[in-house]
């Protein structure tokens, strides 16, 4: 870990509410207030900034039946994704069906997600900027693979900053003997703020899921309108791998009922599939959880930055990345200087992060990239 992750690791550890002891997982590196990467679980409390502002967060993953695909009806493909989903800040400029977004009954004026309600249909179907990507894989297993990284856009955005301020101001309020400089600002888990603040986080989670779907389905037309003798998908009794990385939920560990906070981490108890993506233009893993209780049943969310954005930007060489990129025969999204920071160079080896998991997780299929579009 590089320092400023050690040093909120060791915040973390400081906390009085904090249960028997943080997990890191191999991709951690610093992020705001927490790790990400991190795993903490509380007593009674809820802290906004370890859940973080992508609420819900996450990955899904689709296996399809066919098990080739040329270059060229790939292009097609990805030319029809890209019409078909906004990047970036983009949304769709129409609201979209208003029965594919969260049940919000009982939800007052006074809600972030009443509030953003109507933003929120225009940002459905949307894939985001960062690492956000759309990816088309080949799996070890034979088949090819379509993979999805979102979150929740601007509505988890404005839910973490509104309730982290509000947290901020009640800690200023009850002189909390946690130091602001911290950035782990809480909410009682019982009081009114604190059971607020777990309904709109859990509708954001539902929010970056119906995201997903609703952009998972639009691939999957493309594909059809390309290659119109595909079978729809071939779930195998599987279905859409779903795996979130950015939320807190009551979960019983080591006896207690405690409120385990991921952040860049996913769930890993035993069984469960999930998914551990690594960079643009390296591997990526179907897993299986194998329910590890020091790490509080948790994994990695993927290979994690060595590099900051502005500093991949500044240090990395363009023509060596296309050249990496192209030699492999990857349809890829680096043109520019500016998208150095999305570069597999600014990540961790996603090798080493698998291989310091072993305990936590079992690869069920390995993912080799094809085609990529990030946000």
């Amino acid at each position: 870990m590089e320092s400023g992750c050690w040093d909120q690791a060791k915040n973390l550890a400081n906390l009085p509410f904090a249960f028997r002891h943080i997990a890191i997982m191999p991709d951690a590196h610093q992020g705001y207030g927490m790790p990400i990467g991190g795993v903490m679980a509380t007593k009674g409390v809820i802290v906004p900034n370890a859940v973080g502002v992508d609420i819900g967060c996450g990955m899904c993953a689709v296996k399809t039946s066919l098990t080739e695909i040329d270059t060229g009806t790939l292009k097609k493909i990805m030319g029809e994704i890209r019409e078909a989903v906004p990047v970036g800040f983009n949304r769709h400029k129409e609201e979209q069906d208003y029965f594919l977004m969260p049940n919000s009954d009982g939800f007052g004026g006074e809600y972030i997600a009443s509030q953003e309600f109507s933003n929120a249909r225009t940002s459905l179907g949307t894939l985001g900027g960062g690492n956000h990507f759309i990816e088309i894989q080949k799996g070890s297993d034979g088949h090819i693979w379509i993979m999805i990284h979102s979150g929740s856009r601007n509505l988890g955005f404005k839910v973490a900053n509104h309730y982290n301020k509000l947290a901020v101001e009640l800690n200023k309020k009850w002189h909390s003997e946690v130091p602001p400089s911290w950035e782990l600002a809480y909410l009682p888990a019982d009081s009114e703020e604190g059971q607020v603040y777990i309904e709109e986080m859990n509708y954001c989670v539902d929010f970056a899921l119906a995201n997903r779907k609703l952009m998972m389905e639009r691939v999957l037309t493309a594909f059809a309108s390309n290659i119109p003798n595909m079978a729809r998908i071939d779930f195998n009794g599987v279905g859409m791998v779903n795996i979130a990385h950015n939320y807190a939920a009551l979960e019983n560990h080591f006896g207690q009922n405690v409120w385990v906070h991921r952040k860049g981490a996913t769930k890993a108890t035993k069984g469960l599939m999930g998914i551990i993506p690594g960079s643009q233009g390296t591997k990526s893993y179907i897993v299986k959880g194998l329910g590890n209780k020091e790490s509080f049943m948790s994994c990695s969310h993927g290979a994690g930055r060595t590099m900051s954005r502005s500093q991949a930007k500044k240090e990395l060489n363009l023509e060596e990345e296309i050249k990496k990129m192209d030699e492999r025969g990857i349809i890829h999204s680096i043109r520019t200087r500016q998208d150095l920071d999305e570069a597999s160079s600014a990540y961790k080896d996603i090798d080493e992060v698998m291989e310091r998991q072993r305990d936590l997780v079992e690869i069920a299929v390995t993912l080799e990239p094809l085609a990529v579009i990030k946000g």
